[in-house]
């Protein structure tokens, strides 16, 4: 419990990253995050930490399981699917909203187990077949990364471009100001020359999301 208390105090108090209190702590910041989060969804801040001994912070933090019928307290795991295309979702961010004021929530380690479960019966695949040279991938991808201006101090989020070979599966990334049509076109300059070389086909995707083959 005094590693738990110190990691609260730490990142709610001192207001250290998961890394910091990590570093500080030598743990990992998984399990600060868990921490972190098991204190969220149970309503332990700092001050309230301070007024429980030991034994009553570990009852509020570790709740024991409770009779339940699974079908009426599963999340909609549909919908906890969707959102973790959206960048920075995470099943912990998901698990905390819908557990918290929920005494009987699954715990976070069941939570996670069932969603994989239901996550399998959504898994579609094809088989694909690239012949060496034949496509490049290309498209920007993920979230912006900050680039600071050496000169002003001055913050802009960069556009990371990705390109990729179908066959080999070697890999060009490099970030851009914007997405505009100079920034796409040097990107994709950039990767050939990295490459050196030229793919039979670009496949990229329209505004729409669908994929477009050009022919090189």
């Amino acid at each position: 419990m005094r590693r738990i208390r110190e990691a609260l105090r730490l990142h709610l108090q001192a207001g250290l990253s998961y890394n910091e209190v990590g570093r500080a702590l030598k743990i990992s910041k998984s399990v600060v995050g868990k921490y972190v989060s098991l204190a969220k969804v149970a309503g332990v801040d700092c001050a309230v930490a301070d007024g429980l001994d030991d034994a009553e912070l570990e009852s509020r933090l570790y709740r024991p399981a409770v009779p339940r019928a699974s079908h009426q307290l599963a999340p909609d795991f549909g919908q906890i699917h969707q959102e973790l295309k959206r960048p920075g979702v995470t099943l912990m961010l998901l698990w905390e909203e819908y557990a918290t004021g929920n005494a009987l929530a699954y715990k976070y380690t069941s939570f996670c187990v069932k969603y994989r479960e239901f996550a399998k019966t959504q898994a579609r695949s094809m088989r694909q077949i690239h012949i060496a040279g034949e496509k490049l991938f290309v498209d920007y991808a993920g979230s912006t990364v900050p680039i600071v201006d050496a000169t002003t101090g001055e913050i802009a989020q960069a556009q990371i471009f990705v390109a990729t070979l179908g066959a080999s599966n070697c890999t060009y990334a490099c970030a851009t100001p914007r997405q505009t049509t100079a920034d796409w076109i040097a990107a994709q300059v950039q990767a050939l020359e990295f490459f050196g070389g030229v793919a039979r086909l670009s496949r990229a995707r329209d505004n729409l999301g669908n994929h477009q083959d050009r022919i090189m």
